[in-house]
């Protein structure tokens, strides 16, 4: 089984809207990785980077995915555990929210915020947080998600304010997913949602 992978980014190419398929040469063997869009943007074609691997074997296949970091590789194997959850959906939750947000999401029940991730409507996401909350409070008090990962008390992510915001306005899950895949990081509250409506008042 291979847990991390040190070596040259040589190829990279989108795999639908959530997944980034990259080859990393590792002394003169190429690995594929499949990572979240997030991960892949922190990476440059040609440059030396790291990965923590999960080694996903099915039957038919054996598919690497990475991860920046550990923590992002154990929220992805918890997520597995879930039913009705593949690598897949696993990856695109990953893509939206870090282990640290989606620790909280769950916490607190938002369901509009597991509702941002691509394929996740109303039922997946009630049917998550059922599911999850009890392994994430428990690998949180455990120290497994990393020190100071999980914070009762710290505020929902600003990109999961602005897509409650938005879908009270009556936009859809369809078009608030997509606005927020286009927001920058950075920023305010207001600015954020300010920038989201301009983005959507050209599609309506």
């Amino acid at each position: 089984m291979i847990a991390s992978l040190r070596g040259l980014v040589t190829e990279r190419r989108p795999m639908g809207e959530t997944a980034i398929d990259l080859v990393v040469d590792v002394s003169g063997v190429g690995y594929r990785l499949l990572v979240a869009p997030r991960t892949a943007a922190s990476v440059q074609l040609g440059q030396e980077a790291t990965f923590a691997v999960h080694t996903h074997v099915r039957e038919s296949a054996i598919t690497l995915y990475g991860f920046a970091s550990a923590e992002e590789r154990t929220a992805f194997e918890l997520l597995l555990g879930a039913h009705g959850v593949g690598p897949g959906l696993a990856l695109a939750i990953l893509s939206i929210h870090d282990p640290a947000e989606l620790a909280q999401v769950i916490a607190s029940g938002n369901l509009e915020a597991l509702k941002l991730v691509p394929g996740v409507g109303q039922k997946t996401a009630a049917r998550l947080l059922l599911e999850l909350q009890a392994r994430f409070d428990y690998l949180s008090a455990d120290g497994v998600l990393g020190t100071g990962s999980y914070q009762p008390n710290r505020p929902p992510s600003v990109a999961a304010e602005v897509g409650e915001a938005l879908a009270q306005l009556g936009y859809s899950p369809d078009e608030v997913r997509t606005v927020i895949r286009a927001l920058p990081e950075a920023g305010t509250l207001e600015e954020l949602l300010r920038l989201a409506l301009r983005n959507l008042a050209p599609r309506r």
